[in-house]
């Protein structure tokens, strides 16, 4: 028994340490979402130098690659931002033009498909409100647009979920006065189910002869598999961030920490 609360000891111990080391690491985010953790060595006018943790063996990284390096310490520095277009010369109508839309960002309805078939708008802007949520805690710099004038100027232009994919993002950035539009797929589909039983019961003596009363229950939980891609573009129609991830649970609001996941490591993020 003491030798296995020793290792259970030395086990947590280690964890804990790995924790620690891992949480002073430098985080590199690249201009194509990769991120690459260790420390940063040297920066030159053109290059990062930078080790991963662990490793003593030095990479020289070009600063046209980065997006931003989230330092040990907490310091954000950006290297690379995308860079801002200039006003269109004819926005779609309805727009309001890009006149004023630098560090702008407006969040697009997002898609849900739940077993191959569209979920209704009602669980669509559910996401997109919680989208809203937590860049608006994050956003730094950024200006985000409450969904509902996003939506209210979609309308507008006569832009709905059947037809918005008949325009660019340069089109809905210039038609929604931003430098950044946000856009989402959810699918989630159903899988297995787990079954859950119990047995309760009494017993007691009646002249002698043991007599036994027992009940039983069960509950069924459905289990779901989602997948998550989380794109961002510039109002020049460039993509300045996509990612594609799986939900590690199997629960069905298994989506809010993929989303906020993949938010978190996007170069809109600010903690």
């Amino acid at each position: 028994m003491k030798k296995i609360l020793t290792c259970l000891m030395l086990f947590t111990v280690s964890i804990f340490a790995f924790a620690q080391e891992a949480a002073k690491n430098d985080v590199i985010l690249k201009l194509n979402g990769e991120e690459l953790a260790g420390k940063v060595l040297k920066i030159t006018d053109n290059e990062i130098e930078f080790a991963y943790a662990g490793e003593t063996l030095t990479y020289t990284l070009k600063k046209a690659d980065i997006m931003k390096v989230t330092f040990a310490s907490g310091r954000i520095e950006f290297f690379n931002k995308p860079a801002t277009a200039q006003p269109a010369a004819a926005a779609p109508q309805g727009g309001p033009g890009l006149a004023d839309h630098h560090n702008k960002v407006a969040i697009l309805p997002f898609g849900f498909i739940r077993d191959g078939q569209p979920a209704d708008d009602a669980v669509s802007e559910e996401v997109q409100n919680e989208v809203y949520a937590y860049m608006n805690k994050h956003a730094g710099v950024f200006a985000i647009l409450p969904p509902r004038t996003t939506n209210a100027q979609l309308i507008k232009a006569g832009i709905n979920r059947s037809n918005i994919k008949g325009y660019s993002m340069d089109d809905l950035c210039n038609l929604l006065g931003v430098e950044y539009v946000v856009d989402g797929l959810i699918t989630m589909n159903k899988t297995t189910q787990t079954n859950y039983s119990s047995v309760s019961g009494k017993s007691k003596d009646d002249d002698k002869d043991r007599k036994y009363n027992a009940s039983s229950y069960g509950t069924t939980t459905q289990n779901y598999q989602t997948k998550m891609n989380l794109a961002i573009y510039n109002d020049k129609g460039a993509s300045v961030y996509e990612q594609d991830r799986a939900s590690f649970w199997n629960t069905q609001d298994a989506y809010r920490n993929t989303l906020e996941y993949l938010l978190k490591r996007s170069p809109l993020y600010s903690k």
